[in-house]
């Protein structure tokens, strides 16, 4: 009587024939956080990796059978080899033909690179990257990929904002596996992927749009693109919290990630990079959104304060830094009454708790009683600012909101607040002045340490103060 496995039956049904080794491949049930990819044998209601709730969701996974695993053995070996005898080469780079767009990458594209953008909806991440692909006429085929929309939604588009490429291509498809055969048969100088949360592989069970399946179809894109010296670009979703949507390990794979700000009923938007392999990570660039696409802002400053016609109580003029780039913004501050027992704080483009930590060095060091006040303050235009020069701008706007004194129009304020009141030193201050001075304000008020440092010859007022008091007598708003 014969007993091999491959002979045997159990219950009239013929056994599967076991793999090299005596293992047999089975596929298992894992649940993985779609937040940040922590992966765990049974369903947890919150992750203990990034403290998300109901973010697990069930996945199937098929075991590598250990015949696969013994091809490792033919791998080639590679002997690793000293840094300093390997050849560099210069990088080169491709042009946007949007100048904004070349500032945040470092000076436009850098070939065989992988760029992923990101933004909410409808904050123009396709607008932008269909307006790139007319700019880069002339430079070789364009393929672009997109698994939303079909071909007649883009040229819907395109029609509407002017794109003139033959070299353009497009392919409505999700599969990885199909957009391959579709590169290596184009050889496209760039290629657009829109969206990476459409994009799916046959090899993964899970639906697209997951951890998985991101995880893998961005693998795949960037051993292609790196292989075959393509530049790719692709366009991701976000979550609520403004983050990329699927595992942190996409954003790191790739060579930049690029996000779109701006608020929905603002025309303004802001493209920031916030992690840059070939260039800076601190630039920005400016764009409006209007019917003929994403205009370039050359010079922000001008459009951010060009609506302000009067004086009124509350508002006041700042200098910040983005990047390399000073951006004049207009800050206004409301403070009245508080009518219940707890006054409110609401801020609007800054920091709420800044605002709070600000209010309160006021009170303390200046004696003004603002703990009976609801305050209010609001960045206009809609953007928002992170960086401390702006908190001598806020205290000057609050405290000329509730004295109802109005601050001259050609005054920028310009300086960090600490929690005693002293005005401390900020970098770059002599990019801010120049950028004053060119809008024809006539006076700066600066810190005291940062005026004794000061090179180069302004035409306007400068004023250097040590602390808020001195900056709130220097207005005349005691």
């Amino acid at each position: 009587l014969d007993l091999s496995p491959k002979r045997q039956n159990v219950g009239g049904r013929p056994v599967p024939k076991a793999t090299k080794g005596g293992h047999m491949p089975k596929n298992k049930t894992i649940f993985v956080c779609s937040s940040c990819g922590y992966e765990s044998a049974k369903w947890l209601g919150k992750c203990p990796a990034c403290n998300e709730w109901n973010t697990f969701y069930e996945e199937k996974v098929v075991a590598t059978s250990s015949v696969s695993a013994s091809g490792s053995q033919n791998r080639v070996k590679v002997a690793p080899r000293k840094l300093k005898e390997v050849e560099g080469i210069e990088t080169a780079r491709t042009s946007t033909g949007i100048g904004e767009l070349d500032r945040v990458l470092g000076g436009g594209l850098v070939k065989g690179s992988l760029v992923l953008v990101g933004g909410e909806p409808g904050i123009g991440k396709s607008t932008l990257i269909l307006q790139l692909c007319d700019k880069v006429k002339g430079e070789g085929k364009v393929l672009y990929v997109s698994g939303e929309e079909s071909a007649e939604q883009v040229k819907i588009r395109a029609d509407r904002l002017n794109i003139n490429n033959d070299d353009l291509m497009f392919l409505g498809e999700t599969n990885i596996d199909s957009i391959q055969e579709a590169i290596v048969s184009i050889n496209p100088k760039l290629v657009i992927i829109d969206s990476i949360q459409t994009m799916y592989s046959e090899e993964i069970s899970s639906a697209a749009g997951t951890v998985s399946q991101v995880r893998e179809i961005t693998s795949r894109i960037m051993r292609m693109c790196k292989d075959n010296g393509i530049t790719t670009i692709i366009i991701g979703h976000v979550t609520k919290d403004g983050n990329i949507a699927g595992p942190r390990v996409l954003e790191h794979m790739v060579d930049t990630v690029l996000y779109i700000e701006g608020e929905r009923y603002f025309s303004y938007r802001i493209l920031r990079s916030v992690k840059n392999r070939f260039g800076s990570t601190n630039e920005v660039g400016m764009f409006e959104m209007k019917n003929e696409g994403m205009v370039e802002i050359t010079n922000p400053s001008s459009i951010l304060i060009s609506d302000r016609e009067d004086n009124p109580a509350g508002s006041v003029i700042v200098a910040s830094m983005e990047g390399t780039r000073p951006l004049l913004v207009e800050l206004q501050a409301l403070t009245t009454p508080s009518v219940y027992g707890i006054p409110k704080r609401t801020a609007n483009g800054i920091d709420y708790n800044r605002l709070a930590v600000l209010i309160a060095v006021i009170e303390k060091r200046a004696g003004i009683p603002l703990g009976t006040h609801d305050v209010y303050l609001n960045v206009v235009s809609g953007i928002r600012i992170s960086e401390p020069a702006i908190d001598l701008g806020i205290i000057l706007s609050c405290v000329s909101s509730f004295k109802n004194i109005s601050i001259p129009q050609n005054v920028v304020a310009i300086g960090e607040v600490g929690l005693t009141g002293e005005v401390r030193a900020v970098n770059m201050i002599e990019k801010r002045i120049k950028e004053a001075e060119k809008l024809g304000f006539k006076k700066c008020i600066i810190p005291e340490s940062n005026k004794k440092l000061l090179k180069d010859e302004f035409k306007l007022d400068i004023i250097g103060v040590r602390n808020i008091n001195e900056a709130i007598k220097g207005l005349q708003l005691k």
